[in-house]
């Protein structure tokens, strides 16, 4: 069985599309050759998975039909110098934050290039994953790129100009999240729950939230509307959380997250 899917870097990101991409039988793992330079990593992965491994990163790029760049940015120049003058001519797939296009083309000339911000939740295949194309980029490439990323949850097409503003609100949002589902479980102990519980509640109470809103396709206003009976204890909570900006605070960081892969897409 030829090669369809070379993976540059075995880290976990690259370890949670793989482990998705086999359990949902996108790919065989006969399929799948992984670039990694560390040994202790490549026998893990080879184990694990059954999939070719190699220290070559020009290996993995001459006999696959899709790259996926999975490496630290800071690495990348490196990396792209390691792949130079191949022969063959891969659609390639980077999940590099704050990386453009552009950037990646350079490495790449002529090629086309799908630009992707998966989310931590897809290491559970959950997550929510953004991508961006060049002009390059067939329909079927198109198509194959969101099959790769369904595997770890959802996709969206977005043009790459909205990148950073995705990595302000799903590449961040999960931190922003755990931090209120941490902080509604403090206030259960604050009030007298044991931490368990309170931790379980406000995991649930979050989880259960999400769904519904999924699920019924309403606004999420209209959802805090349903829990806030007039004179009641939703409705205290509510007034406190406005009146301590909780809202601003949730726009500001994705803002800031926003601004910052502005400024690490430019050095």
């Amino acid at each position: 069985m030829s090669i369809q899917l070379g993976i540059i870097g075995g880290g976990v990101m690259a370890e949670a599309i793989l482990a998705r991409l086999i359990a949902e039988k996108t790919y065989a793992p006969e399929e799948i050759i992984v670039g990694e330079p560390h040994g202790a990593r490549r026998d893990y992965l080879q184990k694990t998975y059954q999939v070719k491994v190699s220290p070559d990163n020009q290996e993995a790029a001459n006999v696959s039909e899709v790259l996926l760049l999975a490496v630290k940015p800071q690495v990348l120049d490196r990396v792209l110098a390691s792949l130079a003058g191949g022969a063959n001519r891969p659609l390639v797939i980077s999940i590099l934050a704050g990386v453009s296009l552009q950037r990646i083309q350079k490495g790449f000339p002529d090629h086309a290039i799908i630009r992707a911000m998966p989310n931590t939740p897809a290491t559970v295949g959950a997550g929510m994953t953004a991508i961006a194309a060049n002009k390059m980029v067939e329909p079927d490439q198109l198509a194959k790129s969101k099959a790769i990323f369904s595997a770890v949850g959802n996709v969206v097409e977005v043009p790459e100009n909205l990148m950073d503003a995705v990595t302000g609100v799903s590449g961040s949002g999960p931190a922003y999240v755990a931090l209120m589902i941490e902080a509604l479980a403090d206030g259960g102990v604050l009030a007298g729950l044991p931490r368990a519980i309170a931790q379980k509640l406000a995991l649930q109470t979050v989880l259960g939230t999400a769904q519904l809103i999924k699920d019924t396709e309403e606004h999420p206003a209209q959802i805090k509307d349903k829990v806030t009976s007039p004179g009641g204890t939703t409705i205290a909570g509510v007034a406190v959380l406005e009146k301590m900006g909780f809202r601003s605070a949730i726009i500001e960081a994705v803002r800031a997250a926003y601004r910052r892969s502005q400024e690490l897409g430019k050095k």
